[in-house]
This record gives C-alpha cells, structure tokens and sequence, in this order.
C-alpha cells in the first residue's frame, strides 16, 4: 500500500494512494506519524488502508499540495555506500579512501526533524552557502517501539520506505567539519520526504538473496540525469540499521533511517571529489531536483533563494588566568 499526506481545501488529509493517483482519505486521520504510532506497526496501518477501500474517493493526486508522508519524531542519516564515503571525503575533506572505522558499524548522524519538506516544496539556500548539493537516499519508517533489537527482530519494526533527499550546504560542511563535531549547520536547513510511504510489504518481492532491497536509483538535475545506482549497493540492510540505531536505547514509531547517499552521482560532491572539478556546478535558485526510487516514487524539489546570514562574531579569545 502507498499513504499520502496532503493538503486540499484548508484540510490535512491522509489518503492511500491508487496507482491511478486517486486519493482514498482515511476516514478521521490527518496524521500518518499519529496512526503509525497508535497502529502497532505494520498491521495497523495495512488495517486502516484496508478500510479506507471502502470510503469514498477523494480528489485525485494532481489536484492537492502533497506534504511529508509523516513527520519524523527522530531522523537518523546512516552513510552505508562506500562508493559515496569514497567520492566525498575527496570533495568535502580533501583526503582520498575509506577509514578502516567505517567498516566497523554503519554510522549516522542525527539531522533536523524540524526541516522536514515534501514533494514539489521550494528549498531555500542555506544561509551563507554557495555549494549547495542533494544527496539520493532511501528512508526507513519505524512503526513501532523497540530496544537492543537482532536484525531479525528489527524487520517486524520497520513499517515502510519513502524517498529521502538530504540537502547540504557543502561549503558549510567541510569547514564545521574540521572542528571535529558535525554536520550541523551544512545539512539541517532542509530534508526532503516522499511522495509517499509505501509500506514494506510491497517491497518484498525486491529483496535479494542477502536481505538487501534491489531497487533502481535516479538523480536528475534540470531534467539531466547525473546518477545511477542500486539500493542493494548497501554495505548494510536496514534491519542491520535498525538493531544498530537501537542499541542501548531506543526507536519509536515515527523514527526515520535514512540509508545514507548512494554511489555513482548519488550528489555533486561525489562526482566533484571523482572528476576533481565541480562538474556539474553547484546547485542555484532556479534548478530542479528529481531523485526517482523504483517503486517508491520521485520526489521533485526547486531550490530558491535563501536569506542572508545573521552576523555573529567569532569566538572570544578569553583570558586562561585563574583566581
């Protein structure tokens, strides 16, 4: 099944979407976040879409603004491609290779859940950035609470997948990233979610023999395709992601994982770090984003200007006397 969120009439609506686009409103729900929550999972939400083959339809899919599937209680970017790790700390870091630490465990960071965009939304430049990128990924859906889970048991856990597109402001990354904290500020402007959440039910016939997702990944940029990959190409399933983001506490219903960037012009900065020139340029107001996920969908975005920064001034260089 596909869910939406989406806006028509002054009303907040959340729909199962037909393959035709039709819109099937979920009688008396207006948050996907909230019924994933109350729904135990999987089969409660699969329950409710299965009620809603009975309402009424609702207004087709070209006649409403979609918004974010859901709104995350917690986001966690994973970085799980090493084509991705190789090309960027070329780009971003000035160094080449793979840390031997990478292998060890998939590694995230959170982002902001508070800059969550959806399809078709305009994303603003971050403030004092002139190298703008997207980065392709898919995310995970947890749909219901759990702690120190095996990979097996977090597959009961994971309720659906939404295309997810981590913007970065890559000139604000590489220098906050010397400080040796971060991203912040060069990734939580903006974070962009679906068009839908189809649930991982509908996924299943696309998982390989080692539990990975094959599906078919595209950038483009303007109408050009700059990217190509698989989501197979994951060094680890998202059960693995899951156990792991687990570990010694907890996720909950809401939480979304994204898979990290994939290879193969997943962003710019992994073509720049490849080519050594930043060909194609740095994204501007005016271009157009689309990331396509084989059966998940593809998630349009038009970046804009953004706003100056606020000056701050620099650190203090306090005094070290002590009484």
């Amino acid at each position: 099944m596909r869910f939406a969120a989406y806006e028509h009439q002054h009303r907040r609506r959340v729909a199962l979407a037909r393959e035709d686009g039709t819109l099937l409103p979920l009688p008396g729900v207006s948050s996907l976040t909230a019924l994933i929550a109350e729904g135990d999972g999987l089969p409660g939400l699969l329950a409710a879409g299965a009620a809603a083959l009975d309402a009424p339809p609702g207004p087709h899919v070209s006649q409403v603004r979609l918004l974010p599937p859901l709104q995350p209680a917690s986001i966690r970017d994973f970085v799980t491609f090493e084509e991705h790790v190789e090309g960027v700390r070329r780009s971003v870091e000035g160094t080449g290779g793979v840390p031997e630490q990478w292998y060890a465990a998939p590694a995230f960071y959170f982002t902001n859940p508070h800059a969550v965009h959806g399809p078709d939304d305009a994303i603003s430049v971050p403030p004092g950035s002139a190298v703008l990128d997207f980065e392709l990924e898919v995310g995970a859906v947890v749909g219901r609470e759990g702690r120190d889970l095996t990979p097996e048991q977090a597959r009961e856990h994971i309720v659906g997948y939404t295309v997810f597109n981590d913007w970065s402001a890559r000139d604000l990354q590489s220098a906050e990233m010397k400080v040796g904290l971060g991203p912040c500020k060069g990734k939580d402007t903006a974070t962009s979610l679906g068009p839908y959440l189809v649930t991982a039910d509908e996924l299943e016939p696309y998982r390989d023999t080692d539990g990975f997702l094959r599906l078919a990944l595209t950038a483009s940029v303007n109408g050009v395709t700059v990217g190509e990959d698989l989501l197979s190409h994951m060094s680890w399933t998202f059960e693995e992601m899951t156990a792991y983001a687990s570990r010694g506490t907890r996720v909950v219903p809401g939480d979304v994982l994204g898979s990290g960037t994939c290879g193969n012009g997943g962003c710019l900065a992994e073509l720049w770090g490849r080519r050594g020139v930043q060909t194609p340029p740095p994204l501007k107001p005016g271009d157009t984003v689309s990331l396509t996920v084989e059966a998940l969908g593809t998630l349009t975005n038009t970046v804009v200007p953004g706003v100056e920064p606020v000056p701050l001034p620099p650190a203090r260089r306090r005094s070290r006397e002590r009484p």
